[in-house]
């Protein structure tokens, strides 16, 4: 993984710089947790090359692990490793912000406006967060299951998980990839 305190240019990360960062990301990242994976992704994996696609997998399933949204964990894990604790204070505020904002302010206009929840537009951004999270579980896929038997592994522990729901299909599956590893 890159150093914590340079850039992909070798300059350093402001705290400023990563609110910002975030900041953007928290105005246009649409969709739940996985989708923003996805947007972190195509920022910190692909665009800015402040990890590999390798230690960006790592740091998702660990924060798999952890109560509450992973994408809140691996923001705040990437502002840590970018700038220490103000750093990971910047990148939750700059991503969190907007959203509770947002949901407070759409909160008060569903409230007084009848027929606004069921418009086309809610569902327009649905369309494009699963498009997002697709796209992200494709550039995954490509880079850490390059072969046939991985990506075989990777297809029979996802039906795994998904046939036998909750805890126990997670626990199962990772109990017997480890065997079949």
């Amino acid at each position: 993984m890159p150093s914590a305190a340079t850039t992909d240019s070798g300059q350093p990360t402001t705290v400023l710089g990563l609110f910002l960062i975030f900041l953007r990301l928290g105005l246009t990242s649409f969709g739940g947790p996985i989708a923003h994976l996805g947007y972190f992704r195509e920022e910190f994996v692909e665009r800015r090359k402040w990890m590999t696609d390798h230690a960006y997998a790592d740091l998702v399933a660990l924060c798999q692990f952890l109560p509450g949204p992973a994408s809140s964990q691996v923001g705040i894990a990437i502002g840590l490793f970018r700038g220490g604790l103000p750093g990971a204070l910047a990148s939750w505020l700059g991503f969190t912000l907007p959203s509770a904002i947002a949901l407070v302010l759409f909160g008060l206009v569903l409230v007084n406006a009848s027929g606004l929840a069921e418009g086309a537009w809610l569902h327009g951004l649905k369309v494009v967060a699963v498009a997002v999270v697709a796209q992200a579980l494709w550039g995954m896929g490509k880079s850490l299951c390059p072969d046939r038997e991985r990506a075989s592994l990777a297809v029979m522990a996802a039906l795994g998980a998904s046939l036998i729901p909750g805890a126990f299909g997670q626990v199962g599956v990772i109990a017997l990839g480890a065997l079949a590893g």
